[in-house]
Protein backbone atom coordinates (compact mmCIF):
# COMPACT_ATOMS: atom_id res chain seq x y z
CA UNK A 1 0.00 0.00 0.00
CA UNK A 2 1.69 3.56 -0.56
CA UNK A 3 2.52 5.83 1.95
CA UNK A 4 -0.53 8.50 1.78
CA UNK A 5 1.45 10.99 1.44
CA UNK A 6 2.48 9.88 -2.36
CA UNK A 7 -1.20 10.03 -3.34
CA UNK A 8 -2.22 12.74 -5.66
CA UNK A 9 -5.52 13.46 -6.62
CA UNK A 10 -7.45 12.23 -10.07
CA UNK A 11 -10.64 13.42 -11.62
CA UNK A 12 -12.19 11.43 -14.68
CA UNK A 13 -15.38 10.69 -16.27
CA UNK A 14 -15.92 6.70 -16.03
CA UNK A 15 -19.50 5.27 -17.39
CA UNK A 16 -20.94 8.99 -17.54
CA UNK A 17 -20.33 9.75 -14.14
CA UNK A 18 -17.72 12.29 -12.18
CA UNK A 19 -15.10 10.97 -10.11
CA UNK A 20 -12.50 11.79 -7.91
CA UNK A 21 -10.01 9.67 -5.87
CA UNK A 22 -6.17 10.49 -4.52
CA UNK A 23 -4.15 7.72 -6.45
CA UNK A 24 -0.46 6.40 -6.62
CA UNK A 25 1.39 7.67 -9.82
CA UNK A 26 2.72 4.44 -10.24
CA UNK A 27 -0.54 2.97 -10.61
CA UNK A 28 -2.21 1.84 -13.61
CA UNK A 29 -6.01 2.64 -15.09
CA UNK A 30 -6.69 -1.01 -14.77
CA UNK A 31 -5.34 -1.07 -11.14
CA UNK A 32 -7.79 2.22 -10.03
CA UNK A 33 -10.71 0.41 -12.25
CA UNK A 34 -10.17 -2.79 -10.73
CA UNK A 35 -9.31 -2.28 -7.42
CA UNK A 36 -9.80 1.34 -6.29
CA UNK A 37 -13.48 1.76 -7.97
CA UNK A 38 -14.58 -2.13 -7.87
CA UNK A 39 -15.16 -2.10 -11.22
CA UNK A 40 -13.91 -5.99 -12.29
CA UNK A 41 -15.63 -6.02 -15.75
CA UNK A 42 -12.19 -4.87 -16.82
CA UNK A 43 -10.03 -8.37 -16.71
CA UNK A 44 -6.68 -8.56 -15.50
CA UNK A 45 -4.32 -10.86 -17.82
CA UNK A 46 -1.21 -10.67 -18.90
CA UNK A 47 -0.25 -6.98 -17.59
CA UNK A 48 1.59 -6.65 -21.03
CA UNK A 49 -0.68 -5.48 -23.37
CA UNK A 50 -0.46 -8.41 -25.38
CA UNK A 51 -3.92 -9.75 -24.58
CA UNK A 52 -6.60 -7.25 -24.26
CA UNK A 53 -8.61 -8.46 -21.81
CA UNK A 54 -8.45 -5.01 -19.72
CA UNK A 55 -9.24 -2.97 -22.74
CA UNK A 56 -11.62 0.40 -21.84
CA UNK A 57 -12.52 2.66 -23.63
CA UNK A 58 -10.40 6.21 -23.12
CA UNK A 59 -12.00 9.33 -25.06
CA UNK A 60 -13.95 6.47 -27.24
CA UNK A 61 -10.60 4.48 -28.17
CA UNK A 62 -9.88 1.24 -26.98
CA UNK A 63 -7.07 1.21 -24.31
CA UNK A 64 -5.05 -1.53 -22.87
CA UNK A 65 -5.95 -0.13 -19.26
CA UNK A 66 -2.87 -2.11 -17.74
CA UNK A 67 -0.29 0.23 -20.15
CA UNK A 68 -2.21 3.06 -19.49
CA UNK A 69 -0.91 5.34 -15.90
CA UNK A 70 -4.33 6.53 -14.29
CA UNK A 71 -2.67 9.60 -14.27
CA UNK A 72 -2.64 9.42 -17.79
CA UNK A 73 -6.64 9.75 -17.80
CA UNK A 74 -6.87 12.65 -15.60
CA UNK A 75 -9.68 14.68 -16.84
CA UNK A 76 -10.62 12.01 -19.48
CA UNK A 77 -13.81 9.80 -20.09
CA UNK A 78 -13.53 6.33 -19.81
CA UNK A 79 -15.75 3.56 -20.61
CA UNK A 80 -15.95 0.00 -19.41
CA UNK A 81 -17.32 -3.20 -19.89
CA UNK A 82 -20.18 -1.90 -16.81
CA UNK A 83 -21.06 1.34 -18.70
CA UNK A 84 -22.04 -0.73 -21.87
CA UNK A 85 -25.41 -2.71 -20.61
CA UNK A 86 -26.81 -3.71 -17.80
CA UNK A 87 -28.17 -6.80 -16.95
CA UNK A 88 -32.05 -5.86 -17.69
CA UNK A 89 -30.99 -3.70 -20.66
CA UNK A 90 -27.87 -5.36 -22.74
CA UNK A 91 -26.65 -3.70 -25.26
CA UNK A 92 -27.03 -4.93 -28.76
CA UNK A 93 -23.26 -5.85 -29.08
CA UNK A 94 -23.92 -8.09 -25.58
CA UNK A 95 -27.50 -9.43 -27.06
CA UNK A 96 -25.53 -10.46 -30.18
CA UNK A 97 -22.62 -12.42 -28.32
CA UNK A 98 -24.96 -14.22 -26.44
CA UNK A 99 -27.34 -15.13 -29.44
CA UNK A 100 -24.30 -16.35 -31.64
CA UNK A 101 -22.62 -18.03 -28.59
CA UNK A 102 -19.77 -15.91 -29.01
CA UNK A 103 -19.35 -15.84 -25.43
CA UNK A 104 -17.82 -19.06 -23.69
CA UNK A 105 -15.21 -18.82 -20.78
CA UNK A 106 -16.00 -15.31 -20.76
CA UNK A 107 -12.62 -13.59 -19.90
CA UNK A 108 -12.04 -11.93 -23.37
CA UNK A 109 -15.49 -11.30 -23.89
CA UNK A 110 -15.72 -7.76 -21.85
CA UNK A 111 -12.50 -6.26 -23.81
CA UNK A 112 -13.87 -7.35 -27.08
CA UNK A 113 -17.38 -5.90 -26.90
CA UNK A 114 -15.45 -2.88 -26.21
CA UNK A 115 -13.72 -2.69 -29.22
CA UNK A 116 -16.49 -3.89 -31.42
CA UNK A 117 -18.29 -0.55 -29.48
CA UNK A 118 -15.88 1.39 -30.36
CA UNK A 119 -15.51 -0.16 -34.27
CA UNK A 120 -19.09 0.27 -34.66
CA UNK A 121 -19.60 3.79 -33.22
CA UNK A 122 -16.78 5.14 -35.42
CA UNK A 123 -17.55 2.39 -38.54
CA UNK A 124 -21.22 1.32 -38.22
CA UNK A 125 -20.91 -1.21 -41.34
CA UNK A 126 -17.61 -2.44 -41.51
CA UNK A 127 -16.46 -5.42 -43.51
CA UNK A 128 -15.31 -8.42 -42.13
CA UNK A 129 -11.56 -7.59 -42.49
CA UNK A 130 -12.48 -4.29 -40.22
CA UNK A 131 -13.91 -6.15 -37.42
CA UNK A 132 -11.30 -8.80 -37.55
CA UNK A 133 -8.57 -5.55 -37.20
CA UNK A 134 -10.58 -4.43 -34.79
CA UNK A 135 -10.69 -7.24 -32.29
CA UNK A 136 -7.22 -7.91 -33.72
CA UNK A 137 -5.88 -7.02 -29.87
CA UNK A 138 -8.52 -9.09 -28.29
CA UNK A 139 -6.90 -12.65 -27.96
CA UNK A 140 -9.42 -15.17 -27.51
CA UNK A 141 -8.46 -18.92 -27.00
CA UNK A 142 -12.07 -20.06 -26.86
CA UNK A 143 -14.16 -19.14 -29.61
CA UNK A 144 -11.83 -19.06 -33.09
CA UNK A 145 -13.54 -15.30 -33.48
CA UNK A 146 -15.30 -16.60 -36.22
CA UNK A 147 -18.60 -16.39 -33.81
CA UNK A 148 -17.53 -13.13 -32.68
CA UNK A 149 -17.24 -11.48 -35.65
CA UNK A 150 -20.43 -12.85 -36.93
CA UNK A 151 -22.07 -11.39 -33.88
CA UNK A 152 -20.45 -7.79 -34.28
CA UNK A 153 -21.62 -7.85 -38.04
CA UNK A 154 -25.14 -9.07 -36.71
CA UNK A 155 -25.03 -5.73 -34.89
CA UNK A 156 -24.18 -3.91 -37.47
CA UNK A 157 -26.64 -5.01 -40.43
CA UNK A 158 -29.27 -3.96 -37.83
CA UNK A 159 -28.24 -0.50 -37.70
CA UNK A 160 -29.32 0.33 -41.26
Amino acid sequence: MPIKENLVPLKVVVNGKPVELKVDPTWTLLHVLREELKLTGTKKGCEKGDCGACTVLLQGKPVNSCLVLALQAHGKEIETIEGLGQADTLHPLQKSFIAHGAVQCGFCTPGMLLSAAALLRKNPNPTEKEVRTAISGNLCRCTGYAKIVKAIQNVAAFKD
